[in-house]
């Protein structure tokens, strides 16, 4: 693939090239298996001393024409798809955190990602530290231990829209020797790319806005293949796994040793895999993401505009607003928009929240967010209601807190839709 194609084009184009008289699009390879002509042939490729495909839990055609996609989208030097964006999370720091290790992360994240590392990987010996998205340099670096291993956080927080301050989180994190891994999840690639401001490895879920149509449900992860795993912190990538014949995945894969012994190690063994015809809902999807995105900004400006403006909103959050204390930073590192998701809040509290959205006709109320349809949800009660009041409060999900996932409907039609719905909950 061309370095210097646009991301429109690359969104349509890698991956994938069709040779004389193949498919013009990318097939579904729907088999476990993969036939060779020896044993040797086979062999080599469990020694990793050969590249091919030999099951489906290790790599699968489908599945590696949407990597080279997402790989190229973020600017890295491979990615590996997993079974949704929960997997790609815990495998991302699985893969360089142990028992007894240490994760820096911000406190405003999914509520899943918060559960997932609160408590379940507590349980498997990892200790996680939550910071403020908004932490002064001084106050990250007092969340460092001697067994830190990684940083956590996400781009732009999910239901809360806090931007991170990406390079802040970086150079922080590279003072002490280890990586950066950020959710790109709501800006995509499109709208942000981590790696140009220091990030290391970035996760998805694919569920949300790469996909778009809500169709698939999935997760990524994408290696930079900048981050120098040579520094003394992290043996399991510079020392010989046994498992594998004593491979060195510093060496035997330099720049990819990140994603190589994601797949190879964790995949494996834990084979949190995609299936070949969720890959190619999500290549379908990802051919469209940027006009998608285009899009979806445009509408969520002018309901974010609206909402300021009307008597009955208690509070608006969206990074694209002037007022919005995260201004600067979305312009800094999303200069084009944010994503589609508006945060507010009505007066008359939870009350007024939950008429309003039984009153949309247009919007649905889902659990999913970020496709192409509006659909609104209420965090504290679905999927934050895991936490309590003092976490809800640290992840910037207010009781009365509502999250918007604008879609690309008409502008008019979602306005005409907010607007009735709104005169129905507050009289």
């Amino acid at each position: 693939m061309e370095k210097n194609f646009k991301p429109d084009t690359i969104c349509i184009h890698a991956g994938y090239k069709p040779g004389n008289g193949e498919p013009r699009v990318l097939p579904i390879v729907q088999s476990t298996t993969y036939t060779y002509e020896s044993s040797q042939e086979m062999g080599d490729l469990f020694d990793l001393k050969s590249d091919g495909f030999f099951y489906t839990r290790l790599g699968n055609p489908t599945l590696d024409a949407v990597e080279k996609k997402l790989a190229a989208l973020e600017g890295g030097v491979g990615a590996m798809l997993t079974a949704s964006g929960q997997s790609a999370s815990l495998l991302s720091v699985l893969n360089i955190c142990r028992a007894g290790g240490h994760v820096v992360c911000s406190s405003a994240i999914y509520g899943g990602t918060f559960n997932l590392f609160y408590k379940t990987m507590k349980e498997m010996g990892i200790d996680f530290t939550f910071v403020s998205p908004t932490s002064t340099a001084d106050e990250l670096r007092a969340a460092f231990r001697e067994n830190t291993r990684c940083v956590f956080a996400e781009t732009l927080a999910n239901p809360s829209l806090v931007v991170t301050d990406l390079e802040l989180f970086a150079n922080i994190a590279h003072e002490h020797g280890v990586p950066i891994i950020v959710d790109n999840t709501f800006p995509t690639p499109i709208n942000c790319r981590p790696f140009e401001f220091g990030v290391d490895i970035v996760v998805h879920s694919t569920t949300k806005y790469l996909d778009g149509h809500a169709v698939q449900v999935g997760g990524a992860i994408v290696d930079s293949g900048n981050f120098d795993w040579n520094n003394g912190k992290f043996p399991e990538f510079t020392e010989p796994d046994e498992s594998y014949h004593g491979v060195v995945y510093t060496k035997q894969f330099g720049r990819a040793a990140y994603i190589a012994k994601a797949r190879c190690h964790l995949m494996r063994d834990l084979g949190a895999q995609a299936a070949p015809m969720n890959a190619f809902l999500l290549n379908l999807g990802m051919e469209t993401l940027a006009l998608r995105m285009e899009r979806h900004c445009s509408n969520a400006m002018e309901i974010a505009k609206f909402l300021e403006q009307d008597d009955r909103i208690a509070w608006v959050n969206f990074p694209g607003l002037e007022s919005s204390p995260f201004h600067a930073l979305a312009q800094k590192y999303m200069p084009h928009g944010t994503c589609g998701v508006v945060s507010f809040g009505i007066k008359g509290g939870r009350e007024a929240a939950t008429k309003f959205m039984d009153s949309l006709e247009l919007a649905s109320v889902v659990t999913h967010v970020a496709d192409l349809r509006t659909c609104v949800l209420h965090p504290a009660s679905t999927t934050h209601r895991q936490l309590s009041d003092k976490q809800l409060e640290e992840a910037g999900v207010s009781p009365d807190l509502i999250r918007l996932s604008v879609g690309i409907e008409n502008i008019d039609d979602i306005l005409a839709d907010i607007k009735q719905a709104l005169e129905k909950a507050v009289q």
